[in-house]
């Protein structure tokens, strides 16, 4: 059949993947530079992404009652123009009731094939992927390209490696037998993985695809049909995932609606109509806490990544220019719109390093300077800040207090003059100031000033349990002083990278080797992925038959 023979095609690819799960050692068929690809792919993506401004986004092929789009590009200042198909929320779940009658019954197989197949559709628009991001969120072009592109796709398949794994965990039928004597009992069993109905994903503005199409493809594989709504602000990206998916499960014989791409505007939204709808048993969500924790109070099997705040506990370093440049990158990195750049830097009155005791001061002064070398950097500079967003990100930022150590400057960039750009807000607070106890999503450092490590890793885990964490970045030249706040961070379900210099940095997460948050502190109850990701998206059922 033709949905066997996509299976068929890739079942290398799945196969090595399901590999790569328990070895945990560094796998990706999406290489995660643009000089992989041919040099033509840039410009033709450019010229694709160019194609679809102040257009209707047609290749969804979806039922339409209105055209919807107020994307605005942080880079250009100005609306991209681009407008996506709309109905009404009782329409998009009744076209996903009527798909989902053939799509839960298809084959492991064949929704293994079609989903891996879209994944080599969209290898083909990463380029696309990347402007169609770059002007919705504001992420630099490099940085668009990987988390829209190959990192996204590493975490779709990585997800649809775990769903086979598990669906497959328990053998389909056995002849049972039970011993009785001078007899047996003699029973036919078949265990059947059944999925658990509608899916309803729900995208964020800043990482529309990365952390979109894990809960995606998660439902998909476990034979859930799935709305995706994405933020009004940042659609693009994931609609071209969309249009993938839907074209080649229509390729393929079946109802395209087993996807749909549900769009709304700020003023009329449609969110909590489609996630309260008793149909919708799945809810994948990203985004602030408040709606988050709606979410986490519905009846329904939901997965959720929230905000948190995210520490950097500086115990002893060897080299503290070392350790300043790292952490200035990860800081300044998409004017930390990241859910895993740090927003608390820890710092006792005395730090030591190979050299001696260098004060809070002088730590501060190496941290502050380090930031001012990435922004003022000719070529650096502008790539790695990027864009804002959100210009309510801005007006937050302004809120914050504390003793200024380092104001915000504008970022110019050459090829975007009405780039909206900030620099990172660098304060330093005491410890048992509350300015640093909220989370402030955007270009804000505090460094704050403790009495010894101790008290650095009792505030840190104290913020962990009580606003939650996905990361913690730690330095210390001591085993004794690792295992103390590795034990304390844990206990928080927070993991702790230590000693991060040159090219490792705490935002970077790995699919197949890295969970993306564990699911145990109120950042959120999901990760990505751990088993439970997948396993609770579908339910064994066990039949007997006697004959």
């Amino acid at each position: 059949m033709v949905q066997e023979s996509l299976y068929l095609q890739h079942k290398k690819l799945l196969d090595s993947a399901i590999a790569a799960l328990h070895k945990r050692q560094f796998f990706s068929p999406y290489a995660e530079h643009p000089k992989a690809y041919s040099a033509e792919l840039d410009a033709q993506g450019k010229e694709a992404f160019g194609r679809l401004l102040n257009q209707n986004f047609v290749q969804l092929n979806q039922d339409t009652e209105h055209w919807i789009g107020e994307e605005v590009s942080p880079l250009w200042n100005y609306g991209i123009g681009i407008h996506y198909p709309a109905v009404s929320p009782s329409k998009y779940i009744e076209n996903s009731q009527k798909a989902s009658k053939s799509w839960k019954n298809t084959t492991i197989e064949t929704r293994a094939g079609i989903l891996l197949e879209s994944l080599e559709r969209v290898k083909a628009r990463f380029f696309e992927l990347a402007y169609a991001t770059m002007h919705t969120t504001g992420q630099s072009f490099m940085m668009a390209f990987q988390a829209s592109g190959p990192h996204a796709a590493d975490r779709a398949l990585e997800a649809v490696a775990l769903g086979v794994q598990e669906l497959r965990r328990y053998p389909q039928q056995v002849a049972f037998s039970k011993p009785l004597g001078s007899h047996s009992l003699e029973v036919q069993k078949i265990w059947k993985p059944i999925p658990k109905g509608i899916g309803l994903v729900i995208g964020c503005s800043t990482f529309p695809t990365w952390n979109t199409v894990p809960g995606l493809y998660a439902n998909l594989i476990c034979g859930n049909t799935t709305i995706i709504k994405p933020h009004p602000k940042s659609i693009l990206a994931i609609a071209i995932f969309a249009a993938e998916l839907r074209k080649v499960i229509r390729e393929q014989g079946l109802d395209s609606n087993v996807v749909q791409l549900a769009s709304d505007t700020i003023a009329d939204p449609i969110t909590k109509k489609l996630a309260e709808h008793p149909a919708v048993k799945l809810v994948d969500y990203t985004g602030g806490s408040f709606f988050g924790n709606f979410i986490e109070s519905l009846e329904k099997t939901v997965f959720t990544e929230k905000s948190g705040i995210n520490s950097v506990i500086i115990d002893s370093v060897d080299d503290m220019k070392t350790v300043a440049q790292n952490i200035a990158f990860s800081v300044c990195l998409y004017s930390r719109q990241m859910c895993t750049a740090p927003q608390n830097v820890f710092i006792p009155q005395e730090v030591r390093t190979s050299t001696g005791v260098l004060t809070f001061k002088q730590v501060a002064a190496h941290i502050v300077e380090a930031i001012n070398g990435v922004v003022h950097h000719p070529k650096m500079g502008s790539e790695t800040i990027g864009a804002i967003q959100n210009d309510a990100t801005l007006r937050r930022i302004k809120e914050v207090q504390g003793d200024l150590l380092l104001a915000p400057q504008v970022v110019h960039h050459n090829q975007y003059p009405n780039a909206r750009s900030q620099s990172p807000t660098v304060v330093s607070v005491d410890a048992q100031s509350v300015a640093y106890r909220s989370e402030y999503f955007g270009p804000i450092l505090f460094l704050v000033k403790t009495e010894n490590t101790i008290e650095s890793v009792a505030v840190a885990s104290v913020l962990t349990s009580t606003h939650g964490a996905i990361t913690c970045l730690a330095f210390s030249q001591d085993e004794e002083v690792q295992k103390f706040i590795a034990e304390q961070m844990n206990e928080v379900f927070v993991p702790v990278s230590f000693n991060m210099t040159g090219a490792g940095f705490v935002n970077q997460h790995a699919a197949f080797s890295d969970f993306h948050g564990t699911g145990g502190n109120p950042a959120g109850n999901a990760s990505f992925a751990d088993v439970s990701f997948v396993n609770r998206r579908f339910v064994w059922v066990g039949n007997r038959k006697m004959e």
